[in-house]
């Protein structure tokens, strides 16, 4: 099903609705035309077409309140007809695809062509190979049989770049596989409520077919296009459709269409869906997405031949990968920096890069130059032509020779390590309750220094229960007894509670004996009508009498509001409205309230303010949250105005106020410590009243009596950052946030505020990493904001799971700092990695270049080098990056965004550990044959069989490296350096299968590893200098760090070229919607296309800085595209317009699927 293209799937459908659509009263093209109209258009058309919704209903056999029978025949014939809700993906790259990717690395492609030329020329026998006239670099005769093996040396090269090809598309292909099981786990988590049989069910959203009757609610992402049946003040943002910001309001006789990919941004209700999948409007968008892809990369082709790029293979959008040098300039621009590992590593790669280039070139001069002066110059031998082919192989074995120096050089196993690390960690999160929706953010989590964290679900269980009640002129400090309550009072609560809250909320029987009663729908509610059960009432027959339809007039909850209510119309025709809410903003709308008789008493605002000091401090110093139930009645004439608010909600009469207990989750203190242990400041951020959340921060340890803290309520945090004409001021944010632990009745906007005026400010001399949590709808724009945003996975509404970058698959504060653990241990790995790979790099680059210039010829020949970098970058790569997290890595700081990536500690381990291994290489070179009683294996000829000599230094190198790695496990400088070794089995595995292999490689390699077997005791010797490496290693780190003042850090971010990109980006984001518009299509077809692409390339990734989100990010909800665009990485604007030529300028639109 999945590899069908969208136009095959299309016309499939296509064929099946005509020789079907007689089953039921519309055709699929009909209910598509009709859910491509809008607003008015549309009401006319089902007038005149099918009379009203209903009707539509009825056609579609289905019912508006008991929904479709969900009997398995019909629903299967509903897919068939009317198709399935998925949109098919692009196939994945295949094998052979990816194979033909990794060929493409420029050095691999360099030694290829060196290995065919050396091949050719083996079998190439010229007439003057015998010739007495032609010199020959090095003394010493040939046996007869040795020149016959000259191919080996080609073909064993060749094989080698297999190997290194095939394990690097394995590795592709094992993290494509991983990123769509990835993917796949996140569209399975995607219920979404319907009704079937008259039962409310949640499905997954592929599930849902036509005639579905869904249930929509505040905060969801709508999955199927479909028409308003019924509902109280729906509003809708299609701005991912229409691209205009402004909500729209949906009602059954203006506008009803509801369609996919749009968020629901108020309100609740129904809808009947009327066309899924690649029929709904987001799927007819990507269609036409599907369509341009193939046309979009043939031009994409052509571009990149004509910027010489001979080393990518095209990608559908140029912002996966690298594109032109001279575009680069204007990137960056556009570019945030915003995984800051990446940023550090592109540097340091691009570094080592051109100093193994300039080796590797000094090599070769200097090959050439000796050999021609020795011959033509010293020697004084002429150049006869028939010798030509014997230079040119010589010429030949130099140039392989260099080609090997830069291999050695080139570390292509950053990227790969990176990968590896990530997509490790990324897996292992998902058992740690966090899954990961982009790559980078795992790492970023490692540098945060601040988390700005919601209170209820988060810190708490919520889990909401009434302990305190004021009733009736008595405050109980706890759930009073069902007597003790007026009966006119105890029927007017019921009701207020049962009626006024969404009916979707219950509280059902526990699943297990004695387990507690299940609270579904919203926790406040739940609190609510658990108070009404423990009073020895029941709600479910009040709901039963006033069933959702019958509701007059709903004003539903949010944030500006911060109240719920309700209208009922009364048996004599007159109005009641129940209403509930924070309480000082509903007292402060109430004029009367029922005494202990049930009778209405005047309440003024003395009385207020008595009860505020008598009852509500006390009950939020004790951590609650106050709630009022308040009611009102209208006559039935003169019909109010309902849509004047400020009229409706006043002239309250209050019932009574409750305190709801939401206990800290028992593992919060503990987790809060360690984050505090940590180096990161964790600050609260509630809606609710001040008291309750200074409670509540005590209780969690956030804040601890007796320090210097500040707890600020959203009225005062304005006050004090905004000057006389109300703009925000940063200086004056610095003088609050450093000090600032809780934020009580904040709006979201003042969330969104103070975390970008954490993480603009200059206050300290890091800039600030934050983390934010948050799970409504309006905490979208500080989720994006944030350097990572955690959703809260159950509580959390789809917009805010689309914002953000981890999800919280329960909801826990804790999870939060598991998430900081791994993110640490990415920085770590990928340190012990470069550890490892510089002190490799710099001794075979030296050896090579050494050996080169004084014996003519490397010792280590060009198929053990490869085998060398195989085990350096691949597999240690492996090997280091899968270390599991400790608790020790919460012991220290944050690393901060310009802590170089090698710290002088490493330095000092690289440096120390290349000066022993080159001591004893160098030894062995010079004086070996002496020690072993061997013969010399420097100067040899051409073709000449492989040495012992060379063989042992092969072997105690890699021996040395084995050891090393090893040693590489700890970078801040520890003693033990087998510390919990047995808990990464890989580590252990890695290690002993290349020693296993080496033994193979040195006895049976022969000529194609230019070994000669060795004896027991020369490998002896060979593991004895190698485990000298841990000896030496100790001896290292005895050395203080401090005394070494010389040794240079590499690999750091320096402040000045953070800050401009960021300064620009903020201008760029505000001046420029045209741009905007264009960006919003080409990232929509960059998510319909492949999604998750990304490659070992060394030289090109790291040349474009394309960090690997570009190519994972998961297709980001739309509410965040014109930020997201700049996190694309996109390599340069260029790109855009070649996106605009082709069919994806559709409206700017194409909305996300989420």
């Amino acid at each position: 099903m999945g590899d069908m293209t969208n136009s095959d799937f299309y016309s499939k459908n296509q064929r099946n609705e005509s020789s079907h659509g007689g089953e039921f009263g519309c055709t699929m093209e009909e209910l598509r035309s009709l859910m491509e109209l809008r607003g008015t258009e549309a009401v006319v058309k089902i007038k005149e077409t099918y009379g009203d919704t209903e009707a539509i209903c009825r056609r579609l056999k289905t019912s508006p309140v008991e929904g479709l029978p969900g009997t398995a025949p019909d629903l299967e014939k509903r897919k068939q007809i009317f198709g399935q809700n998925f949109i098919p993906p692009k196939k994945p790259k295949t094998f052979l695809q990816l194979v033909w990717e990794a060929l493409q690395d420029v050095t691999l492609i360099i030694l290829e062509i060196a290995a065919i030329i050396s091949l050719g020329l083996s079998f190439y026998h010229p007439p003057g190979e015998n010739n007495e006239g032609c010199a020959t670099a090095q003394g010493g005769a040939e046996d007869e049989g040795e020149a016959e093996a000259g191919w080996i040396e080609g073909a064993a090269i060749l094989l080698s770049v297999i190997c290194v090809v095939l394990v690097t598309a394995f590795n592709d292909w094992s993290k494509e596989k991983q990123f769509r099981g990835l993917q796949s786990r996140i569209e399975q988590e995607q219920k979404f409520t319907v009704v079937r049989a008259g039962q409310v069910v949640q499905i997954p959203v592929a599930e849902i077919v036509v005639g579905d009757i869904a249930q929509i609610k505040y905060g969801d992402l709508l999955p199927a296009d479909g028409l308003f049946i019924q509902g109280n003040d729906l509003k809708i943002d299609e701005s991912s459709l229409t691209g205009e910001s402004d909500q729209v309001r949906k009602s059954v006789d203006k506008d009803p269409m509801l369609l996919s990919g749009t968020h629901v941004m108020e309100g609740s209700g129904r809808m009947v869906v009327t066309a899924v999948g690649v029929n709904s409007q987001t799927g007819i968008i990507f269609t036409l997405l599907g369509a341009g892809g193939e046309e979009e990369e043939k031009k994409d082709k052509k571009a990149k031949q004509q910027d010489g790029a001979a080393a990518m293979e095209m990608q559908p959008l140029k912002s996966a990968e690298g594109g032109d040098a001279d575009d680069k300039k204007k990137a960056n621009m556009h570019k945030k920096e915003k995984s800051v590992l990446q940023g550090k590593l592109t540097k340091l790669a691009v570094q080592i890069g051109k100093a193994g280039l300039v080796m590797s070139a000094i090599t070769v001069i200097i090959l050439v130059l000796y050999f021609t002066v020795d011959t033509f110059v010293v020697n004084k031998k002429p150049w006869l032509p028939e010798c030509t082919p014997v230079y040119v192989q010589y010429f030949v074995k130099f140039f392989i020779i260099g080609v090997t120096v830069l291999v050695v050089a080139v570390p292509e196993g950053l990227p790969l390590a990176v990968t590896i690390s990530l997509a490790y960690s990324v897996k292992k999160m998902m058992k740690d309750n966090n899954l990961v929706r982009h790559l980078d953010a795992c790492e970023t989590m490692g540098n945060a220094t601040a988390i700005c964290s919601d209170k209820t679900g988060t810190l708490t269980t919520n889990r909401m229960t009434v302990v305190q009640a004021y009733v009736g002129d008595v405050h109980y400090k706890e759930v009073p007894e069902p007597s003790s309550i007026n009966a006119k009072t105890m029927e007017l609560l019921v009701n207020a509670i049962a009626i006024n809250s969404a009916y979707t909320t219950k509280i059902l029987p526990p699943e297990k004996e004695g387990a507690l009663p299940r609270q579904v729908g919203n926790k406040t509610e739940c609190g609510l009508l658990g108070f009404v059960l423990d009073l020895k009432q029941d709600y479910e027959p009040v709901r039963s009498q006033m069933p959702e339809e019958k509701l007059y007039k709903v004003y539903t909850f949010n944030s500006v509001r911060k109240s719920m209510s309700t209208v009922i119309k009364m048996p004599d025709e007159s109005f009641r409205m129940y209403s509930k809410g924070a309480s000082e903003i509903v007292l402060k709308k109430c004029c009367k309230i029922l005494n202990g008789a049930g009778e209405p008493r005047v309440f003024r605002p003395r009385d207020r303010d008595e009860m505020v000091k008598k009852v509500i401090e006390p009950m939020a110093c004790d951590g609650l949250r106050t709630i009022c139930v308040a009611y009102r009645d209208f006559p039935n004439t003169p019909e109010p105005d309902w849509d004047n608010e400020n009229d409706i909600l006043n002239d309250l009469t209050c019932i009574c106020v409750v305190g709801i207990e939401d206990p800290v989750r028992p593992e919060v203190p503990e987790a809060i410590r360690k984050c505090q242990r940590a180096g990161i400041t964790v600050r609260m951020v509630t809606g609710d009243n001040i008291n309750t959340a200074r409670a509540i921060a005590i209780k969690c340890g956030i804040i601890h009596p007796g320090e210097d803290f500040l707890c600020l309520e959203g009225k005062e945090f304005n006050r004090r950052i905004r000057n006389e004409k109300g703009e925000i001021e940063q200086e004056r944010i610095d003088k609050i946030w450093p000090k600032l632990r809780v934020l009580a009745r904040s709006s979201p906007t003042d969330k969104h505020t103070l975390v970008k005026g954490i993480i603009d400010s200059t206050h300290t001399e890091q800039r600030q990493v934050v983390a934010v949590t948050g799970d409504g709808t309006n905490d979208g724009p500080a989720l994006k904001k944030a350097d990572v945003g955690f959703a809260m996975g159950i509580a959390g509404t789809d917009v805010a799971k689309e914002a953000s970058d981890i999800i919280l698959t329960d909801d826990n504060f804790s999870s939060i700092v598991k998430a900081v653990m791994w993110g640490r241990n990415v920085y770590d790995s990928i340190s012990k990695f470069l550890q490892f790979q510089l002190t490799v790099n710099v001794v075979a680059v030296i050896v090579a270049f050494t050996g080169a210039c004084i014996t003519q010829d490397s010792p280590l020949k060009a198929v053990q080098m490869l085998w060398v970098n195989l085990i350096m970058d691949t597999f240690a790569s492996l090997a280091l990056a899968t270390e599991p997290p400790t608790e020790t890595l919460l012991l220290r700081k944050p690393y901060g965004r310009n802590k170089p990536l090698i710290s002088r500690t490493m330095m000092k381990n690289i440096l120390g550990h290349a000066v022993y291994q080159l001591t004893l290489i160098f030894t062995l070179l010079f004086v070996g044959e002496k020690m072993f009683q061997i013969d010399s294996g420097r100067n040899a000829p051409l073709h000449s069989p492989p040495s012992e000599h060379y063989t042992i230094i092969f072997n105690t190198f890699v021996m040395m490296q084995l050891f090393n790695e090893i040693n590489a496990r700890k970078i801040h400088g520890e003693r033990n350096v087998f510390d919990g070794i047995f808990r990464n089995p890989i580590f252990c595995t890695i290690v002993l299968g290349t020693f296993t292999i080496q033994i193979v490689i040195v006895q049976f390699g022969g000529k194609p590893f230019s070994c000669s077997p060795l004896q027991l005791d020369q490998w002896m010797w060979c593991i004895f200098i190698g485990l000298g490496e841990l000896v030496w290693g100790q001896v290292i780190a005895t050395i203080p760090t401090s005394r070494l003042k010389f040794l240079k850090e590499a690999g750091r971010l320096t402040q000045k070229e953070e800050i401009p990109e960021e300064e620009l980006n903020e201008d760029v984001e505000e001046i420029d919607h045209a741009e905007r518009e264009l960006r919003r299509g080409q990232i929509l077809w960059f998510r319909g296309l492949n999604r998750i692409q990304t490659q070992i390339e060394v030289v090109n990734t790291f040349k474009s800085g394309a960090s690997f989100q570009g190519a994972l990010r998961r297709q980001s909800s739309v509410t965040s595209q014109s930020q997201d665009v700049a996190n694309l990485s996109s390599p340069s604007r260029v790109s855009l317009s070649n996106a605009l030529s082709s069919p994806t300028s559709l409206p700017p639109a194409a909305a996300g699927q989420g």
